[in-house]
């Protein structure tokens, strides 16, 4: 990232297009997430799902982190999604008495399916731009990519 810093700009400069692009992010996950109710199931459960399907099982503690909640409400969640057979708990290889949550079959099939709904659905709507704009946009993900990649995980 070090190539990325040259002349300093003021800080103000910097928040407004952090505010703005905060604002647009927000915006256009609402409406990609509309494609989820077709899923049958709600944000909190999609999103526990989503961490065990793209980032692979953990324990029930380890995922409340993720989430940010307490491991009180994980596990209501958790029990949630049992009961949909959209994750099950298995004995960890290292440590028999604790447990790992996986996704089942199922759990991945949903999460997949609804990924490439709101794919499809995105893709609609930027299908709308001119290839010179699509072009700046991709140039546009490509650098979010960058800045995420060098974003230290703690923050």
């Amino acid at each position: 990232m070090a190539e990325r810093k040259g002349k300093k700009r003021p800080l103000g400069e910097t928040a407004a297009i952090a505010d703005r692009l905060h604002s647009a992010a927000i915006h256009l996950l609402r409406r990609v997430r509309k494609q989820d109710a077709a899923t049958g199931e709600g944000p909190a459960r999609l999103s526990a799902l989503s961490v065990l399907v793209f980032g692979g099982p953990v324990t029930l503690g380890q995922l409340a982190a993720a989430e940010q909640v307490k491991p009180p409400t994980m596990s209501r969640i958790v029990t949630g999604l049992e009961r949909s057979r959209l994750v099950e708990r298995r004995a960890d290889s290292k440590d028999a008495r604790r447990q790992q949550l996986h996704p089942t079959s199922s759990g991945e099939r949903l999460l997949h399916e609804g990924r490439r709904r709101r794919i499809e659905y995105l893709a609609r709507h930027l299908n709308r731009l001119s290839p010179k704009e699509l072009e700046i946009l991709s140039e546009a993900v490509k650098l979010l990519e960058s800045i995420l990649r060098d974003w230290p995980s703690e923050e």
